[in-house]
């Protein structure tokens, strides 16, 4: 398979990067193909053994010249000075049909020179965790890296026990982080500074290429992405887990899918990560944390906002940071009046999406079934709503202020219900089908999980007769101690 691969950043930041090869897997297996993504890519059409020699590491597509990336990162709240890509491999850039840039990078494939004391290698169920929690959110419409292929290396890796080993194709807008910026600040490189400042705008806000200050230009417009990218996944009750400096893509894409999972039960302080012992990267603070990330980027740029005086440029960039807030408030708002059905824009908009949120923390309501059910309620159709939030004083109350605010101009019932629905999903990655899927996958060898579960997350929003037990949550005893882990 020839892919026209670019290899634009190893070529303007030459000190961004190392070059490597991966390991030659022993028995490669194509466990998942994205046809419909390879087709966006414009990729030929070749038999599965082909592609899974090619997705493995175990044969190069023509024109791939390989590189592990360069960043550091502050991880959970520490600074790492030097971490880098140490499982996974940048093969080049390809422009799919609709002249965007995108890089495809091979992930689990093998030790680079930022390894340190890693293998480098990747296990079957992490890496099908990242294709199904990516394509969930792609079809949510979340800005996401994806998943082209999973292959099985049909070698073992070593974390608590012995697991089978893969390999994962990711596609990235690019996979330029807030740490990539942090490697040369930290290292006092302006020049190398300079030049990935220079790469990160003309790569995806070439726009700002002619503003008198286009570097603060350029930290508001990450500020700007980050602001809805992070009300959205507030909106859909997702948690990332891991929000390092690393792990934050000046793209605005959601990246690197570790421990992360979807919210069931409703409350601020939900965390399912195994690592985040002080919750630091809890749901309710993923904002907060976002913004605090967003800071330490700030800080990289000062150097070239004001090069003769750094310290000077400090109030101006302080500025773009403290306006994040507002930024991701309104975002949240625009998008919680669809999801309530609001037209237009009222003050009062601000209390009722708070009150409603508030309603079902009190509650423990499932996050995403009550938004659903909100549709049900509008159709004339209570009990889904008031099976879910036990407090029914309450929720009658909030429910008047609601049908106050969508006024006698209000969209006829059949209608409104309708967009509702549309904007809001009764399908997510439920923890414990994830679960069930990667385990049968890992275990027994057996996709049929995966696949089904993939094929019911393609279409959230449309009720599918049959798969009613993909809308349910776990059981309580199972939700209650379920964690998740990041497979590195």
């Amino acid at each position: 398979m020839r892919i026209a691969f670019q290899h634009s950043y190893a070529e303007q930041l030459p000190d961004a990067w190392a070059a490597a090869r991966p390991d030659a897997p022993s028995a490669p297996v194509l466990l998942y193909w994205n046809a419909g993504l390879a087709e966006e890519l414009g990729l030929p059409t070749v038999d599965e053994a082909t592609l899974a020699r090619l997705f493995s590491g175990a044969q190069l597509p023509d024109g791939a010249r390989p590189i592990a990336q360069a960043y550091a990162g502050h991880q959970f709240g520490g600074l790492s000075p030097s971490l880098g890509d140490g499982r996974a491999l940048l093969l080049g850039e390809a422009t799919d049909r609709f002249g965007q840039r995108r890089d495809i990078a091979l992930k689990g494939s093998g030790r680079t020179a930022f390894s340190r004391r890693g293998d480098g290698k990747a296990a079957v169920g992490p890496m099908l965790r990242e294709l199904i929690l990516g394509e969930a959110m792609q079809a949510l419409g979340i800005p996401t890296t994806r998943a082209l292929a999973v292959c099985a290396t049909g070698d073992t890796v070593y974390r608590d026990r012995p697991l089978p080993g893969a390999v994962l194709t990711r596609v990235a807008a690019s996979h330029l982080r807030v740490g990539t910026f942090q490697y040369f600040a930290i290292r006092g490189d302006r020049e190398s500074l300079r030049r990935l400042a220079d790469y990160t705008l003309q790569r995806h806000y070439p726009q700002l290429a002619e503003q008198d200050q286009p570097w603060l230009a350029l930290l508001a417009a990450i500020c700007e992405r980050q602001a809805d990218l992070l009300a959205r996944w507030m909106h859909a009750g997702f948690i990332h887990g891991v929000m390092n400096t690393d792990n934050m893509a000046l793209s605005g894409e959601t990246i690197d899918y570790g421990p992360c999972a979807f919210m069931e039960a409703h409350h601020p302080s939900t965390v399912f990560s195994s690592i985040d012992e002080q919750g630091r990267y809890a749901y309710g603070n993923q904002p907060a944390i976002a913004q605090w990330n967003l800071a330490r980027l700030a800080e990289t740029l000062l150097p070239l906002i004001q090069p003769d005086d750094p310290a000077a440029a400090v109030p101006a960039a302080s500025d773009v940071i403290d306006a994040f807030a507002e930024q991701y408030q309104q975002c949240w708002l625009t998008q919680g009046r669809r999801k309530l059905g609001l037209m237009g824009a009222e003050p009062r908009d601000e209390a009722l999406l708070y009150n409603w949120t508030a309603l079902l923390t009190d509650n423990q309501a499932d996050h995403t079934l009550a938004w659903r059910a909100l549709a049900d309620e509008a159709a004339g159709q209570p009990a889904a709503l008031r099976a879910l939030i036990a407090n029914h004083a309450a929720l009658d109350d909030w429910l008047a202020q609601w049908r106050a605010r969508l006024g006698p101009s209000a969209q006829a019932a059949t209608t409104l219900a309708e967009a509702l629905r549309s904007a809001n999903p009764l399908y997510i990655p439920r923890n414990h089908l994830v679960e069930e899927a990667l385990a049968a996958a890992s275990e027994y060898g057996d996709m049929a999980p995966t696949l089904a579960l993939l094929d019911v997350l393609r279409s959230p929003f449309d009720q599918q007769s049959g798969r009613e037990r993909y809308a349910q949550p776990a059981a309580p005893e199972v939700a209650q101690d379920y964690r998740t882990f990041c497979g590195t």
